[in-house]
C-alpha cells in the first residue's frame, strides 16, 4: 500500500515541491524516513507516532518506509511532520488519498496531536496557489496562508480536526487574512532638541533612501534620531507588504501569521556575527540585511562591529540582495535596506574637544576610525555631523515641525519618485532614487549648467571616486525632488556636496593640493 501527499522545501524565499511518499509492506516491524532528512525531520516519527496515538490510532505492525522526494534535496525544518502523519493515515485509509494530493501540506506536530507553527507558510501559500492546490496548515497561521489568494485553505487547531473535516464531521472554516497591529507608537521628532542640521539630513535619508552616517559625541541624539527615522517613512503598500512578509515568515518572524504595515527597523548590536548580518548559519536562514528589507538598518556604534561583517554589507548595500553561498546550499535573499549608522569620532568619543579629549588625540581617532574601510565609507551618502547639545538649546521648547509634517513632504518626495521611474524604467521595481544607476540616472539627475560646473570643480577638488560622484547625483535629486523642481540645480548640488566629506579625525586630507589644471596654469 502507497500514499502519497505534497509538501515544501525552501531554498530561500523560493519554494521546492516535494513529494512525502508512504508505503506499507510486508516484513519486521520498522518506521524508516529516507530522502535526505536533517535531525528534526528525522525526530518527526517520534512526534507522529505520538500525536496518533493521541487519536487512538496505533501504527499496523508492518514495515514503513516513508520517502521525501526527489531524495537529493536537503530535507530541514519541523513542518514535515503534517505530511507524513497524513500520508500515513491515507496508507492507512483513515484520510482519502485522491483529495489529501489536491493540498500542499505543512505543519509541526505536539505529542498530543495540536499543530505548531512552522516558518514559511506565506511562500508555501504563494507556491500552492500558483499550482492550483490548496493549502492544509497549522490553525494559527491560517491568516498568514490567506494573503496568498487561495480560495482552499484549511487551518486545523489539531489533527483530530483535519480528520474530522475530511470524514464530514467538522467543517473548518476558511481563514481570514489580518494585518499586524501596530504594537507600539511611533516616535516624534518634536521630542529633539537642537540639531537641525542633523534633522534636515534624516528627512533627505528618509526621501530618497539614502544611506546615512552620523558622527558625534556621546549624548548628541543619534540613537534619537535613527529611531524616529521609521515616522517619516510611508508604510508598506499591499505589493511590499507581501514581498516583506516573506522574507519574514522563511524566517519565522511573522507574528501570529499577520502580515506587516511597517517598513522593517532592525537594530542589531555590535556583536552580531556576519551570518547573522548578511545571512546564513546552518539552514541558510536570512539575515539582517534581508530581514531589513524596504526599510531600516540602524548600526549603533559602527567601528566597534568586526571587521569581516562590516565588509560583508559591500555587496548588498550595492546589489539589493545577499547572496549565501555554502556547500549544501545556494541562496539568495532580497536585501534592498537603508543603512543608517552612528559612531563616535574616537574610542573615548571627544575628538575635538579639548576640555575632554583623552591625550591620544588625534591619534585615538585616526585608529578608531580606520576601523571603517574606504569601500565601505564611499557607500554612505551622507555624512552628518551630530554635535553635543547646548544648554541653551535643551532649555528652549519644543520645536513647532515634529515627524508627521516631515512626513507629509516624505511621502510627497516619494511619490514623485515612484511616478518616475514606473515611466522610465517599468517592471524594473526601482522605487526611490537610492536605486538609480547608470543611463536612468544620467537622465533624472542632470544637473544645470551651473550644478554640473559645481559639481565637476567638486569631484577633482574631493577626488571624489565615480560611486562618490553618482552618490551626489543621487542626493541632489532627492532634494530637487523636496522642493518640487524638475531638475537639479546648484543649490541642490552644492548641498548634496556638504553631505560628502571626509570623516572627522582625517582633517589633514581636506588640505589638498590643488586641480592639476590650476597647478599647471600656475606653472604658467
Amino acid at each position: 500500500m502507497v500514499s502519497s501527499v505534497k509538501t515544501v522545501a525552501f531554498q530561500g524565499i523560493e519554494v521546492l515541491e516535494i513529494d512525502v511518499q508512504v508505503q506499507l509492506a510486508s516484513g519486521l516491524p520498522a518506521f524508516t524516513l529516507v530522502g535526505l532528512p536533517d535531525k528534526a525531520v528525522g525526530e518527526s516519527r517520534e512526534r507522529v507516532r505520538a500525536a496518533l496515538t493521541a487519536l487512538g490510532l496505533a501504527l499496523p505492525p508492518k514495515r514503513i518506509t516513508v520517502n521525501l522526494a526527489p531524495a537529493d534535496v536537503l530535507k530541514e525544518g519541523s513542518h514535515f511532520d503534517l505530511p507524513i502523519a497524513c500520508a500515513l493515515l491515507a496508507a492507512m485509509n483513515v484520510l482519502p488519498g485522491e483529495e489529501l494530493f489536491n493540498y500542499t501540506i505543512l505543519g509541526e506536530l505536539g505529542l498530543d496531536g495540536r499543530l505548531a507553527p512552522v516558518a514559511g507558510v506565506l511562500p508555501a501559500a504563494i507556491g500552492a496557489n500558483a499550482a492550483g492546490r490548496g493549502l492544509i496548515c497549522p490553525g494559527s497561521q491560517g491568516g498568514e496562508a490567506a494573503w496568498a489568494g487561495g480560495s482552499d485553505i484549511l487551518a486545523p487547531r489539531d489533527l483530530l480536526a483535519l480528520v474530522n473535516h475530511f470524514k464530514g464531521v467538522q467543517i473548518l472554516a476558511p481563514p481570514v487574512p489580518e494585518l499586524a497591529e501596530d504594537a507600539a507608537p511611533l516616535l516624534d521628532l518634536r521630542d529633539i532638541k537642537g540639531q537641525e542640521s542633523a534633522k534636515r539630513a534624516l528627512e533627505v535619508a528618509a526621501a530618497g533612501g539614502h544611506n546615512m552616517l552620523m558622527i558625534g559625541p556621546p549624548g548628541s541624539g543619534k540613537s534619537m534620531l535613527a529611531a524616529r527615522l521609521p515616522g517619516l517613512l510611508p508604510p508598506l503598500d499591499p505589493a511590499e507588504a507581501l514581498e516583506v512578509s516573506m522574507i519574514h515568515s522563511v524566517a519565522g518572524h511573522l507574528d501570529q501569521g499577520r502580515l506587516m504595515q511597517r517598513r522593517p527597523f532592525r537594530d542589531p548590536h555590535f556583536s552580531a556575527s556576519t551570518a547573522s548580518l548578511v545571512g546564513g548559519g546552518h539552514r541558510a536562514k536570512p539575515g539582517e540585511v534581508s530581514l531589513a528589507h524596504l526599510g531600516v538598518l540602524f548600526l549603533d556604534e559602527l567601528p566597534e562591529f568586526s571587521r569581516g561583517a562590516l565588509e560583508a554589507l559591500r555587496q548588498p548595500l550595492e546589489s539589493g540582495r545577499a547572496t549565501v553561498a555554502r556547500a549544501q546550499a545556494h541562496v539568495t535573499y532580497p536585501s534592498r535596506f537603508q543603512l543608517i549608522a552612528a559612531m563616535n569620532p574616537c574610542r573615548c568619543g571627544y575628538l575635538g574637544d579639548e576640555a575632554q579629549a583623552c591625550n591620544r588625540a588625534p591619534k585615538c581617532g585616526l585608529d578608531y576610525q580606520a576601523k571603517i574601510s574606504g569601500p565601505m565609507f564611499d557607500r554612505i551618502d551622507l555624512h552628518v555631523d551630530v554635535p553635543a547639545v547646548s544648554p541653551a538649546d535643551l532649555s528652549l521648547p519644543p520645536p513647532a515641525e515634529g515627524s508627521a509634517e516631515i512626513a507629509a513632504r516624505v511621502a510627497t518626495a516619494r511619490a514623485i519618485q515612484r511616478e518616475r521611474f514606473q515611466a522610465l524604467a517599468p517592471g524594473r521595481g526601482i522605487r526611490t532614487n537610492a536605486e538609480a544607476e547608470g543611463e536612468l540616472l544620467d537622465k533624472i539627475a542632470k544637473p544645470d549648467a551651473a550644478g554640473r560646473q559645481l559639481l565637476a570643480e567638486a569631484a577633482e577638488r574631493m577626488r571624489l571616486s565615480a560611486r562618490g560622484y553618482h552618490r551626489v547625483l543621487r542626493v541632489a535629486r532627492t532634494l530637487a525632488d523636496l522642493e518640487g523642481k524638475e531638475s537639479p540645480g546648484r543649490i541642490h548640488v552644492a548641498e548634496a556636496l556638504a553631505y560628502r566629506r571626509l570623516m572627522p579625525g582625517r582633517a589633514e586630507a581636506y588640505s589638498l593640493p590643488p586641480p592639476a589644471s590650476a597647478r599647471t596654469r600656475a606653472r604658467s
